[in-house]
């Protein structure tokens, strides 16, 4: 009996198999996408997707074309072929403004963005791209059922956007390019004036001015010994008790020595 269940096993694996390579190799659209409904629904992706490949140049205007074309964009999605299904996706959104599925397209199609987006040490390209399609769905569906996930999407898209910011900044600083970190960490400060690192922010700009004005030569000291006791009080006054006290006021009194030869 057990033999007898397995052979049944595999005979019907085998005729499965036999219609799907079939459906591959016939010009027969409707055996096509027969085959790739099923394979879709049996998650079986990949096979889906050789088959709506096949589908799509010639579905389109066809009844049963928006069906095909939704399960063509999720099966992309599901296998995590984002650029496709981002595109496939807003192509869907586009072809069939009057689809019931078109909110949800739309969406799928910007959070797929939001999937391309690198580590914050890589260039930020698609992340920017991905914030503005996300930003897009949302003006564009202001009372979605998406929404609470899209504004999550957003803020994650934002923090990566802050902290490679704030690490050129940083590294600029590490690098002993101090004019560049100053610039940067401005930028980073007025771009992003809600930042939970501003401290960070605050003190290393204080560190980079300290670290220009003590090794300029004479005639650019002054200036920039004041500089950089201006980045210490700002430091201060967003925070009295830093973390970076100790090492602020060391730079502080060195900054205060050194500006005492200009008061003679």
């Amino acid at each position: 009996m057990k033999k007898y269940i397995q052979l049944l096993a595999v005979l019907i694996l085998f005729a499965s198999c036999s219609k799907y390579q079939k459906a591959l190799n016939s010009t027969d659209v409707a055996l096509k996408f027969d085959q790739a409904t099923k394979k879709y629904e049996a998650k079986k992706y990949y096979k889906a997707i050789r088959l709506f490949e096949q589908l799509a140049p010639s579905y389109k205007g066809k009844p049963q074309a928006e069906k095909m074309f939704y399960m063509f964009a999720f099966s992309y999605y599901n296998t995590k072929q984002y650029y496709l299904a981002a595109y496939q996706f807003e192509s869907f959104a586009s072809s069939y403004p009057k689809s019931e599925k078109r909110e949800e397209a739309s969406f799928l199609s910007a959070k797929c963005y939001s999937k391309l987006s690198p580590v914050s040490s890589l260039d930020q390209v698609d992340t920017y791209k991905a914030l503005d399609k996300m930003q897009e769905f949302i003006d564009r569906y202001p009372d979605s059922q998406y929404m609470q996930e899209a504004n999550a999407v957003v803020f994650d898209l934002k923090n990566k956007l802050e902290k490679k910011a704030f690490d050129i900044a940083k590294q600029y600083n590490t690098i002993s390019d101090y004019k560049s970190a100053i610039a940067s960490f401005d930028n980073f400060l007025s771009d992003f004036p809600g930042t939970p690192l501003k401290e960070e922010a605050l003190y290393y700009k204080l560190e980079s001015c300290y670290n220009l004005a003590i090794n300029s030569v004479f005639q650019k000291m002054e200036e920039r010994l004041s500089n950089a006791k201006t980045a210490y009080n700002n430091l201060v006054k967003f925070k009295a008790d830093t973390k970076y006290k100790e090492k602020a006021d060391q730079m502080l009194a060195r900054i205060d020595k050194d500006l005492q030869q200009f008061s003679k």
